[in-house]
Order: structure tokens, then sequence, then C-alpha cells
């Protein structure tokens, strides 16, 4: 009962973590946040496997005839931090049928278990949104675009996946979300669209900030929407460069705020903000997720990176875990725990599966 818990007071660490705002990241990346595990649930106190330093959020289950078990996971410690880069060999699972009084270990290598490419049930979506006003093309054009190629190309795969794309969209004073590249998985298109930006881009010397905040938000929404649909699970990532404050005043920053809290939990917000005319207040809040700021031009590639790195963690934070159950058909319901290790840190995750149909085997 005592590890039991301790586990919820971690879970609820972890709740209280997430609404204090700004962080390098969240458990809100996860389509299930309830309790902080998604659709699982404490392991049971009988596998004694002590206080969990990593939370395995549950997204999606389910079992594939004549023996597959796949679960879809995002796995983060508990700050809130993504835990990307994990391979079936840390992975431990225990199964517990209707005549076991605990859980028994499963071979990972009998059970042929492994971590499978997550694009058949996951979409992950980033916007760059890009401040083209007459301050950005007139003194940090070059350094901008070098920063946002080398964004595009931490981000992106290195071989292109269709469960990653990105579109990128500027600004300057007009009322318009202006597109300068479509959602796509090629990473060249994305480069060369940014390399072809020029000085004369723009017609509106001002800064409709708070627009482009509005507006890059709905287009994510509709995005996940889309991502979303034939039992998909999704993701979005706002990325807003800016070297200024709102010009234009066309919309309100509560306005602009509002949109941004309200916005589904699987969008994720950051900001970057340049040089000493900008409001980094204001860019906190409206990078809920995550905001970084360069106090020169020279610094704008490094920031870029900063953010790109939280970007991709996140999105390769979520793992499809696969594996051969010895479950055949007749056993009914059986519990499953997995526990992950990395390092010297820890965490598990309990749920159920049926295994009615299983014959042996996975393919």
């Amino acid at each position: 009962m005592k590890s039991y818990l301790n586990l919820l007071g971690l879970i609820f660490a972890v709740t209280v973590f997430i609404s204090c705002g700004n962080a390098d990241d969240d458990v809100n990346f996860g389509l299930n946040t309830g309790d902080g595990l998604g659709k699982g649930k404490p392991v049971d106190e009988c596998l004694a496997l002590g206080e969990s330093d990593l939370i395995l959020s549950i997204q999606e289950q389910y079992t594939t005839a004549p023996g597959k078990v796949s679960i879809f996971f995002k796995v983060s410690d508990t700050n809130g931090n993504p835990v990307p880069g994990l391979t079936a060999e840390q992975f431990t699972i225990y199964e517990q049928g209707r005549n076991d009084a605990c859980f028994n270990t499963i071979s990972t290598s009998e059970s042929q278990a492994r971590i499978s490419p997550n694009s058949q049930i996951f979409k992950n979506n980033t916007l760059l949104v890009l401040d083209l006003s007459n301050s950005v093309l007139s003194s940090s054009l070059a350094e901008l675009k070098a920063a946002g190629i080398s964004f595009v190309d931490n981000v992106m795969p290195a071989t292109t996946q269709e469960s990653f794309k990105m579109a990128i969209y500027w600004f300057d004073g007009e009322n318009e979300l202006h597109l300068l590249n479509e959602l796509t998985d090629s990473k060249e298109e994305l480069t060369a669209s940014i390399s072809g930006i020029t000085d004369d881009i723009s017609n509106d010397p001002s800064t409709d900030l708070y627009g482009a905040v509005m507006k890059s938000t709905d287009i994510a929404a509709n995005l996940l929407n889309e991502s979303t649909k034939g039992g998909k699970i999704g993701a979005a990532s706002v990325v807003i460069f800016t070297d200024g404050t709102d010009q234009a005043s066309r919309y309100t920053q509560q306005a602009a705020q509002k949109k941004v809290d309200d916005a589904d939990p699987n969008i994720s917000f950051f900001t970057i903000g340049l040089g000493a005319e900008i409001d980094t207040q204001v860019l906190t809040d409206l990078g809920k997720t995550a905001s970084v700021f360069a106090t020169n031009k020279d610094e704008l590639e490094s920031t870029f990176n900063d953010i790109s790195f939280r970007v991709s963690q996140r999105a390769n934070s979520f793992y499809l875990f696969e594996y051969c159950s010895p479950k055949r058909d007749g056993s009914g319901e059986n519990n499953l725990a997995i526990q992950v290790k990395d390092g010297s840190l820890q965490g598990a995750v309990q749920t159920k599966f049926n295994a009615t149909g299983f014959t042996g085997g996975c393919e």
C-alpha cells in the first residue's frame, strides 16, 4: 500500500507541474493525460518494483491474432520531460493469468519483443511560423534562414516518415498567415522554401503577432482533427519566432492567450524571441510548453536548435511496443505489466488484454 500511495503522490506532483505553465515538456502531449498513466494503472504490489522515476502513459492498446499484443505509450520522467531513444531491450514484460498468484516474467527475446514504427497509429505535425516583418528582413534574414534550415534538419527524421510532417508559415502586418510551404514529410522541400525567402517578400512592415498566434492555432487544430481520423493518435507543435511585439493591434493579447490556453492539450506551443524589443513575459505565456530568447542574431541558430531539440524529443518519446504473448485462446482476460529501465531510472504501468483467438506466434 505504501508504494501505491507513493506512486499516487508522484502522479499528483506531475499533474501539478503540468499546471504551472511554461516547461520543457508536459504529459499534455499525450492523448490520455487523466491520472498520468493514460489507460493504464499502477502496477500490483506483488511485483515489488519500487517507486517509479519514469511515467509510462498508455495512449492505446490492441491485440492481433494469432498472438500479438501492441501497446502505444509515452515515456516521461517525473518532471514531465520526454524520454526518447529507448530500445526493446530496456523493457521487461510481466503477465498474470487466472491461475497466477502474481506476475510471471516473459522473455523479451522469446516473445520477439520490439519497438515498432508507430506511423500506423501516430501522426505528428509541426508548424514553423516565422516573423518576416521589416525589422527581420532588413537586419537578420540571413541568420533566420540558417536557423530555420537547422530547425528543419533537427526536427524532421533523417529518412522520410509519413508520420512526421511540417508546414512553414510567415506573418508581417497583414491580416493573413502566409503559407511558405504546405505540410510535407520532405526535408529537402522545406529547406528549399526557407532558402528561397527574399527581403522583398513582405508588403507590410508591421507585426501582427497575436493574429499569427491565433491563426496558427486554428491550423494546428484542424491538422490534429484530420490526423486523428480512422482511429489514429495525433499531436501537433506550433513554433513561433518573432523579433518584436505586436504592432498591428488587430487582435488583443488576451484573445491570443485564450486561444492558446483553450487549445487541444495535444497541441504544444513554443516561442522564440530575438533582440531587445520583444516582451519576454508575453512570449513565455504564449509559448506555454517552452520559450527561448536570443539577445542578438548571432545566437539565433542556437536558440532554434534548443527548441528543435525539445520538439524532436517530445515526438520521439512515443513508443509502439509489441510482443508475442504465450497466452492462448480460452485464457480470457489477462493482466499485463510493462517496466522500463533507463540507466538508474525505472518505471512501470499495468493494463489488461484479452487472449481470445490467440493460437501462437505473432504474424
